[in-house]
């Protein structure tokens, strides 16, 4: 799936002179944490969160005077920003204007790394330079929800079981080599030495999700640690 099979297509948006105010209520109205900010050309120009009106001077939310030390640390750029963002009127003054936008046709497994790597949780899609939907971590759940399970109603001899549960972790820094897995009547017993709770967690899942696995033993080991003389 691509980032046009799953977006929410129609898209609640702010412009850069709509007050702080009214850009609150459509967070309120439409059950939204976040909107792209149109110019007057209908081009995107910055993004506007709940998080950029976090801090506003008008409910008593603003930042409280800080400690003389942490003054003299912050440059007068960071103060007159803060200023800002409490204060100003309009979503340009409080708008996130380097906006990371994706194609339409960008796969999912892009669009999730890129919203991991980039903490972000929304991004807006463009086709031919237009804005034409967003995708938001809850659109990625949706499309995850939607997949059904996959289903086994075949036989499985041990040996292919075996095989199937080491090429599952295959070229895996954390994978078993074959002699640490053992089949017997569809149970996959699992041998080795491991260095963590993650890669023991690692290896029982690979055995899990081959078709045929009935039940995993897990016989994994930490390493032993010699007491120092």
């Amino acid at each position: 799936m691509r980032a046009a099979d799953i977006m929410t297509s129609t898209v609640v948006t702010a412009t850069p002179d709509m007050t702080i105010h009214d850009a609150a209520k459509l967070f309120v109205d439409h059950h939204i944490s976040g909107m792209p900010v149109l110019d007057a050309d209908g081009q995107l120009i910055g993004i506007v969160s709940q998080g950029d009106l976090l801090h506003r001077v008008e409910n008593g939310t603003g930042h409280a005077k800080r400690r003389w030390w942490l003054e003299l640390l912050s440059t007068s750029r960071e103060e007159a920003a803060r200023y800002v963002r409490e204060h100003g009127h309009c979503v340009r003054d409080v708008m996130c204007e380097h906006v990371i936008s994706i194609p339409a046709d960008m796969p999912l497994q892009q669009i999730a790394d890129l919203m991991e790597r980039r903490h972000l949780k929304r991004v807006p899609v463009l086709r031919d330079g237009r804005l034409v939907g967003i995708v938001s971590r809850s659109n990625l759940i949706r499309a995850l929800a939607s997949v059904e399970p996959i289903v086994d109603s075949g036989t499985h001899d041990d040996a292919s079981l075996r095989d199937a549960i080491v090429a599952e972790m295959h070229g895996q820094r954390w994978g078993l080599a074959k002699h640490g897995v053992i089949v017997q009547d569809g149970v996959a017993h699992l041998w080795g030495v491991i260095e963590s709770e993650e890669e023991k967690r690692a290896i029982r899942i690979a055995a899990e999700n081959v078709p045929g696995i009935r039940r995993v033993e897990s016989h994994l080991e930490s390493p032993t640690v010699l007491p120092t003389m």
